[in-house]
């Protein structure tokens, strides 16, 4: 049967229809991963779920087109964990991603999944990690999930043994297609030996991913589920590209320059709902945190101090902010980009309500911007990137908003008496009300903060070898990894110097030579002596250490006593 993809005919592949919900695969999996993933909250399984996971516990290939945030991760995870035999310490399966994020999270899911199956060990590789804990970390594991160049890299090594794995999984093909892995995915492909599964997820089908599908994949099944339509509120939508280390300073400077009466911050994780809330705290914010670790009673709680606007901002994660109906919600800061597209529709969906302005601010890294490229597609939708309020702009709006305070009370029936206090202050000091009022203000607002700096995008090159390296470093004329996508310098620019010159012993001796102690350019003769100075030079120093050495008192010599 054939099929059209991106304009594109693909013969062996054919659309199967989708099926019941959990309980029609239930027969198939171990009861511990039954027990896991309803614990997880599966109830009813995802379209791309529903039609991928029978197929790949049946050891079929699949081509899976379905965007980002549809459950993919479960679909190849369950039949992976099913398939593990945890008697066997060694590689079973791997599961290649574009990004150490989505290795991170992948490994993570895959670990809940497997949380009672015990002996099964599951390992991200990534670049920008110590490769020597990677190596030591492998032992025993039978599942890696990385991104293509760490594990090729650990296929140059021999540090990972192919001839067991039964099972390969391509996950965000397309960008990793994008981000330059075409020749990793295809090498690494083109080493598993024996039989094994094969199954590739993607958004999107362009030509190289058919033809990836075309050599390495056998009778392939394809499963489609269409692009939902998502439709974005009338808010304003912004992202700011930041470094994952500057996340809470970014956070405190928006909250500080834009001053919302209520905000709303999420966060993929209960422990950062946690650590931001403490955070706010000690910077002097109303903020709390809400997540699934708190009782009934204490979400009530919290819920009620945030509607009251006894709580200004509330921190939580998708889950905890399911309930949450707040009309008056000014901002919305995703600290982290939501794994499921719809989460952000709904995240930002409760600001801008009963015809309100709203604002939504999304902080991403630079390998994240895949994520807000794929939001934008999906939902119709532009999200401008800006960059963060500068610290002067943010210490002028603090300034603003204790003024604007200040003067709302210069009719205050206590004015006068404080009118006293400072007359008298300024006749001790010598000082005028401006240096006073001045002084004053600075005690309010603070110091002027340090900036924030952007984290940078690079697109990865095609340079064969670890694209996941991290190397630091800038200038003009580099060259670029794959990996993490931060900047690798080619050697030229390592030994450029300012004179433009590259750094060669050949090149520093050129420029020692283009000028004498007086002054005077050398010419060639004097080039020609100079090559033989150096070894003059030291014959004179040896013969001076040995006349030092004669001298009395210097090294195990004595001095002659004096005659009496």
């Amino acid at each position: 049967m054939s099929y059209f993809l991106e304009n594109e005919e693909v013969e062996k592949v054919e659309e199967v229809k989708e099926q019941d919900g959990i309980a029609s695969i239930e027969p198939l999996l171990d009861n511990r991963i039954v027990r896991a993933i309803r614990e997880m909250g599966f109830e009813k399984l995802s379209p791309i779920q529903e039609q991928a996971i029978p197929y790949l516990l049946q050891g079929e290939d699949i081509i899976g087109q379905a965007q980002t945030g549809t459950g993919k991760t479960a679909a190849f995870g369950i039949p992976a964990i099913q398939h593990i035999n945890p008697d066997v310490k060694k590689l079973q399966t791997i599961i290649l991603c574009p990004t150490r994020e989505l290795a991170i999270q992948a490994a993570e899911e895959l670990r809940k999944i497997a949380k009672y199956m015990h002996g099964i060990k599951v390992l991200p590789v990534y670049g920008g990690q110590d490769i020597s804990r990677q190596i030591a970390g492998l032992r025993g594991v039978q599942i890696i999930v990385g991104t293509p160049g760490r594990v090729m890299d650990h296929m140059r090594r021999r540090t990972i043994k192919l001839d067991l794995v039964n099972m390969v999984v391509l996950d965000e093909a397309d960008e990793m297609l994008n981000m330059g892995f075409r020749e990793d995915m295809e090498l690494i492909l083109g080493q598993i030996p024996g039989e094994h599964q094969t199954a590739l997820f993607s958004a999107t089908m362009p030509k190289p991913i058919l033809e990836i599908t075309d050599r390495f994949q056998n009778d392939a099944k394809l499963v489609k589920v269409a692009a939902q339509e998502l439709t974005i509120p009338l808010v304003s939508q912004k992202f700011y590209r930041v470094k994952n280390q500057d996340k809470d300073a970014a956070c405190v400077r928006l909250l500080e320059y834009y001053q919302p009466k209520l905000t709303l911050i999420f966060c993929n994780t209960k422990k950062k709902v946690d650590e931001l809330s403490d955070l706010l705290k000690e910077q002097g914010f109303q903020a709390e945190g809400l997540h699934g670790d708190l009782s009934q009673a204490q979400r009530d709680a919290v819920m009620k101090r945030f509607r009251n606007g006894g709580t200004s901002i509330l921190i939580a994660t998708d889950v905890a902010a399911r309930g949450i109906d707040v009309d008056d919600v000014e901002a919305v800061i995703n600290y982290d980009i939501p794994q499921d597209i719809e989460y952000y529709v709904h995240r930002i969906g409760r600001t801008g309500r009963a015809g309100r302005k709203g604002r939504s601010f999304t902080f991403a890294n630079s390998r994240e911007i895949y994520k807000i490229r794929e939001i934008e597609r999906v939902c119709h939708t532009t999200i401008t990137e800006k960059k963060l309020p500068g610290a002067a702009k943010v210490l002028k709006a603090k300034a603003d908003k204790y003024l604007n305070k200040a003067w709302e009370l210069h009719e205050h029936e206590d004015i006068e008496l404080m009118k006293s206090f400072l007359q008298r202050k300024m006749e001790e000091e010598g000082c005028d009300a401006l240096e006073l009022a001045a002084a004053m203000l600075k005690l309010q607002v603070g110091d002027k903060g340090e900036e924030i700096a952007a984290d940078e995008y690079t697109k990865r090159g095609n340079r064969l070898g670890d694209r996941d390296r991290s190397v630091r470093g800038g200038g003009e004329g580099r060259s670029f990894g794959r990996g993490d996508g931060r900047r690798r310098f080619g050697r030229g620019d390592r030994d450029r110097r300012e004179d433009g010159s590259t750094g060669s012993g050949e090149s520093r001796r050129r420029r020692r030579s283009d000028s004498r102690e007086d002054g005077r350019k050398w010419n060639d003769r004097d080039r020609k002596n100079a090559d033989h100075k150096p070894s003059a030079d030291r014959a004179e120093r040896e013969a001076k250490k040995r006349k030092k050495r004669e001298e009395p008192g210097i090294g195990n010599s004595f001095p002659k006593r004096k005659r009496s």
